[in-house]
């Protein structure tokens, strides 16, 4: 077994309510109340994405608790809990990291601190847990080795190459939208000023190389994706699903971002004790281990002991000598909301010139 989650259930933490935090009392009633709901339905969590269904079955197992889940943009799931309220057909959903404060902002959220709360850094999380990282992503790309020769290992590789680079949808992914960012740190830029990764896409565009399909594990295997721009925890899985020796993953030498993926509960959620329970269990030894073996960085990684076969997983830590965290969340955070109308500006529309 790999490590009981069950060692953490006599661990005093606060219990909380649909409305916030009750009073203190120990993790068992809270997953007591968690098997009473039964179910728990996300947004933006599948299987295939980070591991997620390691955790799911863990759940269902150990705990009796069923789920489903309906893939979704950061931005969609956000958009989903405002238009349902008290209809909510979703419980908990996992947004970038940039998306953490808007759900906040839009009012959709609700607090709950695992009991491992002291051990996430303080620039991974709200103070007043609406929102907290459970993993991290780097920007890598993954090659399709079959239609890229000569495999780019820098983002000025990528402006001499011939073939197509895919980023997925700007407007709605915080996956892509974090592409850019890298993009922009690698020629230049920063979180006030995109322009420079601005200019790098709309010159792919111009030359016809900016690739319209999303780069997922679908148009990856149909051979419709050249480079991928892609977090590397996704990059790793793809590849190793569909072929090993067909695609190379990698971080970009020149200037990459680090960032992360936050679980956001439903102010409105309809299981709202199963949530807080299955957020309680991600952040758990058992639950980051489950990340990490999706090729996820796990928040916690410094405090618990991945096993051997899941290290191996990761890419060697040299490849992130030049990935660097958000310096300036708060500048990124107001450019990531102008990031789609400067998208379509400056590079869509370039497509068309």
């Amino acid at each position: 077994m790999k490590l009981l989650f069950a060692s953490v259930l006599t661990t005093a933490i606060l219990l909380a309510s649909q409305t916030g935090y009750a009073a203190p009392t120990d993790l068992s009633a809270l997953e007591k109340a968690a098997r009473q709901e039964g179910e728990v339905n996300s947004v933006g969590m599948p299987d295939s994405w980070a591991n997620w269904k390691d955790t799911w079955a863990d759940l269902a197992s150990k705990y009796g608790i069923k789920h489903s889940d309906t893939d979704m943009s950061s931005a969609q799931e956000i958009a989903k809990f405002l238009a349902e309220k008290g209809n909510a057909s979703a419980d908990i959903g996992d947004v970038g990291a940039s998306f953490g404060p808007v759900a906040v902002q839009k009012g959709v959220a609700q607090p709950y601190k695992p009991s491992t709360w002291d051990q996430i850094p303080a620039w991974a999380k709200d103070k007043d847990g609406n929102w907290a990282l459970a993993y991290t992503g780097t920007i890598a790309f993954i090659v399709n080795k079959q239609t890229v020769k000569q495999v780019p290992h820098s983002w000025a590789d990528l402006l001499n190459g011939h073939y197509k680079v895919s980023v997925g949808d700007v407007g709605t992914a915080a996956q892509a939208a974090n592409g850019v960012l890298a993009a922009t740190y690698a020629m230049g830029g920063n979180e006030k000023n995109l322009k420079p990764g601005l200019d790098f896409f709309a010159k792919l565009a111009k030359e016809g190389r900016l690739g319209l399909n999303n780069p997922t594990i679908a148009t990856l295997e149909k051979g419709e994706v050249d480079v991928g721009i892609v977090w590397d925890f996704n990059g790793l899985n793809y590849r190793d699903t569909i072929d090993k020796t067909r695609f190379e993953v990698l971080i970009p030498s020149d200037g990459s971002i680090t960032s992360g993926y936050t679980t956001i509960i439903n102010k409105y959620a309809k299981h709202p004790n199963a949530a807080k329970f299955a957020r309680e269990y991600i952040f758990s030894d058992a639950g980051q281990i489950n990340l990490a073996r999706g090729y996820a960085r796990p928040i916690r990684v410094a405090k618990i002991q991945l096993p051997d076969d899941v290290k191996a997983k990761l890419l060697p830590i040299a490849e992130y000598k030049n990935a660097h965290p958000i310096a300036d969340p708060i500048a990124w955070e107001k450019s990531a909301k102008e990031l789609p109308r400067l998208w379509q500006e400056n590079v869509m529309m370039a497509m068309q010139q």
